[in-house]
């Protein structure tokens, strides 16, 4: 039997957490998890942008630690809940990413402008939104339980999705520009 995509228990502006805790739409937990849902859009669009096979399987099982992320940020803290953790095996995988895109790349000197081409500003806006995420993440944890993982996690993957950036932009033969500091006269 299949659900009903509309519930109409949200027409009063507020929402249901796994466990049944209801909060108002704007509470930070559900911003929260808003924003992981935003970044797994995000990462869906680059996904559909690489041409590169490993790198949209890497991307893939990124958007379902996104889901595992959301799912645990979805659930009541005060309630155990059957969820999906997130494991540090997820961690390993992204930094060995990072480490074998690094391997290729030129050593970062300066700062770079975001774009060059028009799949490096996607995953830059991605990077950025899921900087976003990290720091309402941490916000939430200030008022909430949080796994520390979870902003494990959201901290290596925006530096998984700037290197990204550069090892596609590389590979697309996209130009680095350096950002210039103003000079005081």
């Amino acid at each position: 039997m299949a659900f009903k995509i509309y519930t109409k228990t949200g027409d009063q502006g507020e929402t249901g957490l796994f466990g049944g805790k209801r909060l108002p739409k704007s509470h930070l937990r559900i911003e929260s998890y808003g924003t992981v849902d935003e970044l797994n859009s995000w990462i869906g669009l680059i996904r559909d942008l690489t041409e590169y096979p490993k790198t949209e399987g890497v991307l893939e099982h990124v958007q379902n630690r996104l889901f595992t992320v959301g799912s645990n940020l979805a659930s009541d803290p005060s309630k155990k809940m059957n969820v999906p953790e997130i494991k540090l095996s997820d961690i390993q995988l992204l930094e060995k990413e990072i480490d074998r895109m690094e391997s290729e790349l030129p050593p970062l000197k300066a700062f770079i402008l975001p774009g060059g081409h028009p799949t490096v500003s996607n995953i830059h806006i991605a990077r950025c939104v899921c900087r976003r995420a990290e720091r309402m993440v941490v916000g939430l944890g200030l008022i909430d339980e949080v796994p520390d993982i979870i902003l494990q996690y959201l901290n290596r993957l925006s530096d998984f999705l700037f290197v990204l950036a550069r090892w596609v932009g590389m590979r697309l033969d996209a130009k680095e520009i350096k950002w210039v500091a103003p000079v005081e006269k």
